[in-house]
């Protein structure tokens, strides 16, 4: 596994992203087996971040999270634990409140990083930060980020972090480029900070263009595999694909360890 150093933390370049566990929008108590059965596959295979948020099943995918981690008996600091505060959730007060609930749900006295899920107009990102920061003084939050923020809003956002921005964790993948030409990628790269690539097989639905099929085809792996080791071969961008399957989630955490040639770069485009 290649990992990314930042801030005296190492992070994979693959993690295990967890929407859809325990349900969608809503819990689904139907789920819980099966979403266990997931975690603790991940877990055994050798997953150590693991990416969640309060709005995931309405909180139970933190709760089955916790869950999995306990029964499995890892150690807490063995494992990176991202969650992610809701865009209504975004003054002060309901921070605060938001953090802690998520921190009993997954059972937990501290988050390695907490991101801003969605930004909010509506609220100011002093006002928020001032609860985000105090979160990090207090010990309950290790780390700061955010999500779906465009350039200014990082730089916003930066500004307003009384410890260095770790991530920005947007939808970046071969096919879909927007925080690429949106100037994003770039910015993290120069400025210390992660990209953390979500939806790298955009939900099921990757474009496999010819270039990307050649260099599966020659390696003799998925493009789904090479979808991922171009992520991986990017300075300052890790990747969080979701996967139950326990083939898929092997074979997503080797991907990470496929260097790429500039040549097949190149290819890919």
């Amino acid at each position: 596994m290649r990992y990314e150093e930042l801030h005296g933390t190492k992070v994979p370049k693959v993690g295990l992203g967890t929407w859809g566990i325990g349900g969608g929008a809503r819990a689904e108590g139907s789920r819980d087996k099966a979403s266990l059965q997931a975690l603790k596959s991940a877990l055994a295979l050798g997953y150590t971040h693991f990416d969640t948020a309060e709005s995931y099943a309405a909180g139970h995918c933190e709760e089955l999270l916790g869950r999995a981690l306990r029964e499995f008996g890892v150690e807490r600091t063995g494992v990176f634990v991202t969650s992610k505060v809701k865009g209504e959730n975004l003054v002060p007060e309901k921070v605060v409140k938001a953090c802690e609930a998520s921190l009993r749900r997954l059972g937990t006295e501290y988050l390695d990083l907490y991101l801003i899920h969605w930004p909010n107009g509506s609220v100011p990102l002093a006002e928020t930060f001032k609860a985000l920061n105090a979160l990090v003084r207090s010990g309950k939050v290790r780390h700061l980020g955010v999500s779906n923020f465009n350039l200014k809003l990082l730089q916003e956002a930066q500004a307003q972090s009384e410890v260095p921005l770790f991530t920005n964790q947007v939808p970046l993948s071969v096919a879909e480029r927007g925080y690429v030409s949106n100037g994003v990628l770039a910015y993290c790269q120069t400025n210390g900070i992660l990209l953390t690539a979500y939806s790298p097989f955009e939900q099921n639905a990757l474009r496999i263009g010819r270039g990307l099929a050649s260099v599966a085809s020659a390696r003799g792996v998925s493009p789904y595999q090479i979808a991922i080791a171009w992520l991986a071969s990017q300075p300052r961008v890790i990747t969080i694909p979701m996967s139950a399957n326990p083939l898929h989630q092997k074979e997503n955490l080797r991907s990470a360890d496929i260097v790429l040639s500039g040549t097949e770069i190149d290819l890919i485009g």
